[in-house]
């Protein structure tokens, strides 16, 4: 019953979530970590064993993770990062027939979440509230920019006057011109999402962004808010969503009816080991459905609210290392 965590890089929390709960079940299960250059991957280092593995876009990545996972009994894949999603959506039946499942949502919903602007009027179907988008030629200051497919916060603009607009903003065809919700008024949270296997929402962990660094959180909180509600009125169930999603909302600080989605990744977070510290135990829930095979679908609440997170640099040291 080995799991293997594929382009772990620095998610040591994350191997550890798993490693904790797969051995209340087997001493011997085992928890492997995949990444370009794992001799340089603390998670890598942190895990039971760890493989390099070829680009995505390399012919041979399927053969390579299959052979990986069949010369060590790995039962379940659990992806983390945007990039490799679609891909393993493409190979998890493949994989199946080898008796290796994949731990990943539908290949059409995970195409929605890829595209922010498809994501929006996703979210609006569902009678979710989103920023407005402007067109081009048409919008009001100040408004923040940002690309329809982009990650950690890369080609980002908050924009506050004309003169900031250059010529690569109005070209630039993948740049959405978005409402600005000003963080004085607003709150941020990333909100932690567990669906099962039959694509029904059990739990929801509001996490308020205290500070970020490099696109991940650095300093976050619980806070058991208007959000859950809101999401469980309106996100209780999402066709082809499977296991954690994390999803980003923005709430009115003084008028809790005033919330925004903003985006959904279908995959684990890196503030995840906040709402697994809370008591939300979606490793578990994972191994138990994905692993096990049980029916978990009875919401969970009764994690712990105002619980508060500040990360810190921490070392792995590894002696006679030769590069």
């Amino acid at each position: 019953m080995n799991i293997l965590i594929t382009s772990a890089g620095r998610r040591v929390s994350l191997v550890r979530s798993f490693q904790k709960e797969l051995k209340k079940i087997d001493q011997n299960a085992k928890v492997f970590a995949t990444d370009a250059e794992p001799q340089l991957s603390a998670a890598c280092r942190i895990a039971d064993g760890s493989f390099n593995v070829p680009r995505l876009d390399s012919p041979d990545y399927l053969d390579v993770l299959t052979q990986i996972c069949s010369s060590n009994n790995i039962k379940l894949i659990i992806p983390t990062i945007d990039t490799e999603l679609l891909q393993l959506a493409q190979y998890k039946s493949d994989l199946a027939k080898l008796g290796i499942k994949v731990l990943i949502s539908s290949i059409d919903f995970i195409s929605k979440c890829r595209n922010k602007r498809v994501i929006h009027n996703f979210f609006e179907e569902l009678n979710v509230n989103v920023a407005k988008e402007y067109d081009k030629d048409n919008y009001s200051l100040p408004l923040f920019i940002k690309p329809i497919d982009g990650s950690r916060s890369v080609d980002t603009y908050i924009i506050r006057y004309k003169e900031e607009l250059t010529d690569y903003h109005f070209n630039n065809d993948k740049l959405m011109f978005l409402e600005y919700l000003d963080h004085n008024k607003y709150e941020e949270f990333t909100c932690d999402l567990y669906y099962t296997i039959n694509n029904k929402l059990k739990c929801v962990v509001p996490r308020k962004r205290l500070e970020v660094r490099d696109g991940e959180v650095y300093k976050a909180l619980t806070e058991n808010n208007s959000l859950v509600p809101y999401i469980k009125k309106n996100l209780d169930y999402i066709d082809g969503a499977v296991g954690c999603l994390t999803a980003q909302f923005f709430k009115h600080r003084d008028d809790d009816t005033k919330i925004y989605a903003i985006e959904i990744n279908p995959r684990f977070g890196g503030g995840y080991p906040l709402t697994y510290l809370s008591g939300a135990n979606f490793s578990k829930w994972i191994i138990e459905e994905h692993l096990l095979g049980r029916t978990i679908e009875d919401k969970f609440d009764v994690w712990e609210s105002d619980l508060l997170m500040i990360r810190y640099d921490d070392e792995i040291l590894v002696h006679g290392y030769k590069g």
